[in-house]
């Protein structure tokens, strides 16, 4: 039974859940069928893998959603195996070969030498592959025609590139990375500066932000539990940003937070805080340097 042909009463359901995405599948589509178990009026996911990574794709339903962006621009981490040798359409296995190369003698020393030139802040060129829009059309698009434009490098971070392991044609890599990164560019640019193409053949994504992946979160798990149990797996729907400062609401200024206005505070100037009721949070707000709080994003719980 899938999400499409059934009719089903949907809830406000809100909070966020740390599904790990399988192989083969697309991150709306996952999305969509954890929309449905949960019976969600609302959902969204924090940053697409392809088809063929797996791992962590937090997923926002409700109210969380509210917060999704904090995902988004957040540093990502993941395990990845690169095969060298071999350059492919898509930078990745499922795209054919377009150039096959001999893989040098590779040592641990040779290896680390050339992965220091990919750490810190490095230049990408985006691959015609992606999501990206040139004229309001993806460019997957255009390379699926045989089209190729000219991109631009983007600069990204690599804050932490190691070498896990490798064999005499490939290696498997962990990389800490800043927004807008592109795993399998990495893994190409590195095959070139080995002098022999490269190609991710893995791509397994472990931690988002401060989220990290739990292993056991899968699709199959959570069509085994009943709706409750679903929802006692289900974190904060502040849980994005349950790192920065809370405060409690004055007394007497709920109905002016709540309104979207305003009011005084007594505390030093803030410019995220999450504002509670109790153990309710309201939402997050700015507190000024005139000890003002300035309702930016309101909850309704």
């Amino acid at each position: 039974m899938t999400a499409k042909s059934s009719k089903i009463s949907r809830r406000p359901v809100s909070g966020v859940f740390l599904l790990n995405k399988p192989l083969g599948l697309s991150s709306n589509g996952v999305l969509q069928k954890v929309r449905w178990l949960f019976r969600a009026q609302k959902a969204g996911h924090t940053g697409a893998l392809d088809p063929l990574a797996t791992g962590l794709l937090p997923i926002c339903l409700g109210e969380a959603t509210k917060f999704s962006h904090y995902l988004l621009d957040s540093t990502k981490r993941y395990q990845t195996v690169v095969k060298l040798g071999q350059v492919t359409t898509t930078g990745d296995v499922e795209g054919k070969v377009v150039q096959s190369r001999s893989v040098p003698p590779l040592t641990r020393d040779m290896l680390e030498l050339v992965l220091d030139g990919f750490r810190g802040d490095i230049q990408q060129v985006p691959p015609m592959y992606s999501a990206l829009k040139r004229d309001g059309r993806p460019l997957y698009e255009l390379a699926r025609q045989g089209i190729e434009i000219e991109r631009e490098a983007r600069p990204v971070t690599i804050h932490a590139l190691k070498l896990v392991d490798f064999d005499t044609e490939s290696l498997t890599l962990d990389v800490t990375c800043s927004k807008g990164t592109y795993i399998r560019v990495l893994g190409e640019d590195i095959g070139e500066a080995l002098g022999c193409g490269g190609h991710l053949t893995a791509l397994h994504r472990v931690q988002t932000g401060h989220f990290e992946l739990v292993p056991e979160y899968t699709l199959e798990y959570l069509e085994q539990l009943n709706e409750t149990e679903r929802d006692m797996l289900l974190l904060a729907p502040y849980a994005p940003v349950d790192y920065l400062p809370q405060v409690q609401i004055p007394e007497g200024r709920l109905k002016y937070f709540c309104n979207g206005q305003e009011s005084n505070i007594d505390h030093d100037a803030v410019p995220e805080v999450l504002v509670f009721e109790g153990e309710r949070c309201l939402g997050l707000a700015e507190i000024t340097d005139k000890k003002r709080l300035v309702p930016k994003r309101l909850l309704n719980l």
